[in-house]
């Protein structure tokens, strides 16, 4: 069945709910877990120079939402790997995160964090949906 499973994470309750279905999935079927945050560039306004959030800041957290993954496959004894990556789309590098490791499933939530609310993200998932060529499990 499923030997890759790659499982985006912004650290929101349904990307956790999308953790541990992937997590008990890859349990069930003797499947590898690699988690994924990503760090999207820092948003400054036009000429000042000066971010609103650091790059640090948004790095600290990635690393913190990769944790919970880390956490979950460790107590079921699945095989993980996990890492960030820096990009301006979430959908843009989630396929390509799936394509360079060879994953053959991508589990991710419905939508997560965002500060302009859940149509944003929802339009990542929809967007990783369309341009991904392997399954896509969607946690509600």
């Amino acid at each position: 069945m499923y030997q890759h499973i790659l499982v985006p994470t912004d650290g929101s309750e349904l990307s956790h709910r999308a953790v541990d279905h992937a997590v008990a999935l890859a349990k069930a079927v003797g499947a590898k877990i690699t988690g994924l945050s990503v760090v999207q560039g820092s948003h400054e306004p036009a000429g000042t120079g000066v971010s609103i959030v650091g790059d640090d800041v948004q790095v600290k957290a990635a690393e913190t939402f990769l944790a919970y993954i880390v956490d979950a496959a460790t107590q079921a004894g699945v095989p993980f790997d996990c890492y960030y990556v820096k990009g301006e789309s979430v959908s843009v590098e989630v396929v390509r995160a799936a394509d360079r490791t060879g994953c053959d499933l991508i589990c991710m939530g419905t939508h997560g964090r965002n500060t302009l609310g859940k149509l944003v993200m929802g339009s990542q998932t929809a967007a990783v949906l369309h341009e991904c060529k392997i399954p896509v499990v969607v946690i509600r």
